[in-house]
């Protein structure tokens, strides 16, 4: 083989191998049942659903009849964004579009935040704070229970109610039969604490604006 074709054969393939990691970059390796759950969210990236507050405690009656839509708002191959508008008669236009839910692929499971902005787009003063996976769950649930940044962030806001959180996502994939997500607030030390939204994730409703600081 001529020396000119095998340097010319080994920039092309040099070149398909560079473009193959822009294309397709590396994500952490995950458990089977995790990598189900994220094919499972990520099935509804981009689409839009009505929910509404299916839990019944009395610490949640402002929540109670109010609307809420979750967006799938921004998908990439390593973080999730949902974003959670909630209908809100003293929010301009009548809907808080405050609260995004971010979902990411860590080297050791999956991580949820909780992305708080204010109207201007800054950062609430609780803002970024959620958990990591600690077990492999369900292809179907996940648990993230509160960590350490979380618990600092509590304290220092006089929100130490909260520094025994439990979030739960529960997703069933798009082309599910009757579809549902959720999500899930627990307490390890108050067995009576359930905040629970429920959403009908297999009729989406048109996108509503971006949250506030993701435009």
């Amino acid at each position: 083989m001529p020396p000119t074709f095998t340097r010319v054969a080994v920039l092309v393939l040099a070149t398909l191998a560079l473009a193959g990691c822009a294309s397709f970059p590396d994500t952490p390796a995950l458990p089977v049942t995790q990598e189900r759950f994220w094919s499972a969210l990520e099935s509804h990236c981009g689409n839009a659903y009505a929910g509404e507050l299916a839990s019944g405690d009395a610490r949640d009656a402002d929540w109670q009849g109010q609307a809420m839509i979750a967006h799938w708002a921004d998908c990439e191959p390593d973080r999730i964004s949902i974003a959670l508008h909630v209908e809100d008669d003293d929010a301009p236009g009548g809907w808080n579009r405050s609260r995004t839910w971010v979902v990411t692929r860590t080297g050791e499971g999956l991580r949820l935040k909780h992305d708080h902005r204010q109207e201007d787009g800054s950062e609430d003063d609780v803002t970024q704070y959620g958990g990591d996976t600690l077990s492999a769950g369900t292809a179907r649930i996940q648990d993230f229970p509160v960590d350490a940044f979380s618990i600092a962030l509590f304290e220092r806001e006089g929100l130490d109610v909260s520094t025994t959180n439990v979030w739960r996502m529960e997703v069933d994939r798009a082309d599910d039969a009757r579809p549902r997500f959720a999500y899930q607030l627990t307490r390890r030390n108050d067995p009576t604490r359930l905040f629970r939204l429920e959403f009908d994730a297999g009729d989406p409703v048109p996108p509503p604006p971006p949250a506030w600081g993701h435009e």
